[in-house]
C-alpha cells in the first residue's frame, strides 16, 4: 500500500500550493497574519530561485467572520456569501501587502465550478493563470463563496488546486493542512494509527483510511484530498499533502525531501482537453451500456455506439457531458453526448445505420465518440 520514494522536482518548475483556513485563521476565526508571512516568504524566495509559484488559499469566510465579529454558529448560507464577500477583500489586500515585501506582484483568480464548464471559460482561466506567470505574477486563487453555494457545501478548494494544477501544466501540488498527512485511520481518534507516506494508487484500502472532517471554518476534509489527488494524478501532475505549520515544509518539499504524503502521477495522463471533459463539467445524465460495449471502449478503445446503450438516465442535451455505466451500475467513463436523452430513448439498441431514419437531423454515428471519452 505504501512504500518510501523520493521526488526530484526539475530546477525551474511550476509548482501549486493550496493553503486551508485551519492554518490561516486562529481559533478566534481572525487571520494569523504571521503564518500567512512566513508562508509569503517562503513563496517569494522559491520565485527568487527560478521557480512559478500559483497559490490556491481559503481563508475568505475566516477573515470575514472576524473582520465582523460574527463567532455564532451555525450561519446560513446567505451569511456565508455575504461574509465571503468581506473577506475575499480582506484576504487578497494582505497577500498584495505581504508579497511586495519582497518584491512580487499578486493578481487574484476568482473562480467556481461554472467558470470550468464552459470549454472557452476553462480556457480564459487557463491564459490568465499562464499569462500571470509569465508576467512574473504569483496567482491567488479562491472559490468565489461570494456567489456559489454548491463550493460552500462540499468545500471544493483542495479539488480546485488539482484543476489548477492541471490545466496550468504544474509539476507539483501541494496541499497544506494541520495534518502530517495521510493515515491508515484518523489519527486524531486512533492512537495507532500509520502515516501513509507514498501511494501508488488510490484504491479502496486507501480511502478507506479518510473521514470527512466537520469543521465550522475548514469545509473540506481528507476525502477531498484524495478526490483532489485522484484529479492531479490523472492530469500527470505528482501531490503532496503535508503539515503546513512544518516550518519550511513547501521549499524542503521542492528541494525533494520526503515529508508527509506524495501521490505518484500516472504515467499515461489525460490530455487538456481530456481534463476538462473528465473533471471541468458537471455530468447532466447517465448512460448505462451492455457489456459488450464496455470490452469494446475499455479495452480496444472504441467509441459508444446507439447499440451498445440499454438505458438512459436525467434530462440532457447535444453536447453535454453524460457518465457511462456497466452493466452493475458502476461508473466507468464519461463524455460528451451527440444526442440529447430523449433522442437516445428512440435510439438505443438501434443499429447506427438506423440512427439517420430516426433522428430528423444530421447525426454521427456515435453516442460518444472516443476522443471525447474519458474511461476510468
Amino acid at each position: 500500500m505504501a512504500k518510501e520514494k523520493k521526488l526530484s522536482t526539475p530546477a525551474a518548475s511550476r509548482i501549486v500550493v493550496k493553503v486551508g483556513t485551519r492554518l490561516l485563521t486562529h481559533d478566534t476565526g481572525k487571520l494569523n497574519l504571521g503564518y500567512m508571512e512566513k508562508l509569503a516568504r517562503e513563496l517569494a524566495d522559491l520565485c527568487n530561485q527560478g521557480h512559478e509559484v500559483i497559490l490556491v488559499s481559503s481563508g475568505s469566510i475566516g477573515a470575514g467572520r472576524g473582520r465582523l465579529n460574527i463567532t455564532r454558529n451555525p450561519i446560513s448560507i446567505p451569511e456565508k456569501q455575504a461574509i465571503a464577500a468581506v473577506g475575499q477583500g480582506i484576504l487578497v489586500q494582505i497577500y498584495e501587502k505581504l508579497f511586495a515585501e519582497y518584491g512580487l506582484n499578486v493578481g487574484q483568480i476568482l473562480l467556481t465550478r461554472t467558470d470550468l464548464v464552459s470549454r472557452r471559460r476553462y480556457i480564459n482561466a487557463c491564459n490568465t493563470v499562464l499569462t500571470l506567470l509569465k508576467l512574473g505574477v504569483v496567482p491567488i486563487i479562491n472559490e468565489n463563496d461570494s456567489v456559489s453555494v454548491e463550493e460552500l457545501k462540499f468545500g471544493d478548494n483542495d479539488r480546485l488546486s488539482a484543476l489548477v494544477a492541471g490545466l496550468s501544466d504544474a509539476h507539483l501540488l501541494i496541499i497544506l493542512t494541520d495534518i502530517d498527512g495521510l493515515y491508515d485511520k484518523n489519527p486524531r481518534k486512533h492512537s495507532d494509527a500509520d502515516l501513509i507516506p507514498y501511494v501508488e494508487k488510490i484504491d479502496e484500502s486507501i480511502k478507506a483510511g479518510a473521514e470527512k472532517s466537520h469543521d465550522d471554518l475548514a469545509t473540506g476534509g481528507m476525502i477531498t484530498k484524495l478526490q483532489a489527488a485522484e484529479v492531479a494524478t490523472s492530469s500527470g501532475v505528482g501531490m503532496y499533502i503535508a503539515n503546513g505549520f512544518d516550518p519550511g515544509v513547501v521549499s524542503r518539499l521542492v528541494k525533494g525531501e520526503h515529508v508527509g504524503t506524495y501521490f505518484q502521477p500516472q504515467k499515461e495522463y489525460l490530455s487538456r482537453r481530456k481534463r476538462w471533459i473528465a473533471f471541468g463539467q458537471v455530468p447532466r445524465g447517465s448512460v448505462t451500456i451492455d457489456s459488450g460495449a464496455c470490452n469494446a471502449i475499455r479495452s480496444e478503445g472504441k467509441s459508444l455506439l446507439p447499440v451498445g446503450v440499454v438505458a438512459v438516465e436525467g434530462v440532457f442535451a447535444e453536447g453535454d457531458l453524460v457518465t457511462v455505466k456497466d452493466p452493475e451500475g458502476n461508473e466507468l467513463a464519461r463524455g460528451l453526448t451527440n444526442f440529447s436523452s430523449e433522442e437516445l430513448l428512440w435510439i438505443q439498441k438501434r443499429s447506427s445505420s438506423d440512427v439517420a431514419n430516426i433522428i430528423e437531423r444530421p447525426v454521427a454515428e456515435e453516442v460518444i465518440h472516443r476522443d471525447n471519452l474519458v474511461i476510468y
